[in-house]
């Protein structure tokens, strides 16, 4: 069983960035997946991120690609969301989940752990 603890989140204007880290317990992080999600205000979560069990294959939300990177550190058990140029409308509340398997997947239900999630706030 992971338990996962987001940090890193916090108040920035636009056109910043933050790093968010993606802390996990637990033996055996490098057997999930990992992905990312965010949920603003008002609106229903969305996929955002995923990186397969080594780092090797990543995909993004057409919203995030080319701003956004995710990489993870298996001897360290993190995984990361480097954000870039980023936008009022990036605003949310933003969830790392994992899940046991080999495939990337943006769909929440194929996640099994969650974090607490991290506030990320961005400025016009």
């Amino acid at each position: 069983q992971a338990q996962l603890v987001e940090s890193g989140g916090g108040l920035v204007q636009a056109g910043g960035s933050l790093r968010l880290s993606c802390a996990a317990s637990g033996r055996s992080f490098g057997n999930y997946a990992m992905g990312w999600f965010r949920q603003a205000p008002e609106k229903v979560r969305e996929f955002v991120a995923a990186i397969s069990r080594s780092g090797s294959y990543t995909f993004y939300a057409d919203s995030v690609k080319g701003r956004f990177t995710s990489s993870r550190d298996n001897p360290k058990n993190t995984v990361y969301l480097q954000m870039n140029s980023l936008k009022p409308e990036d605003t949310a509340v933003y969830y790392c989940a994992a899940r046991q398997g080999t495939y990337l997947t943006s769909s929440s239900d194929n996640y099994d752990y969650w974090g607490q999630g991290t506030q990320v706030t961005v400025s016009s």
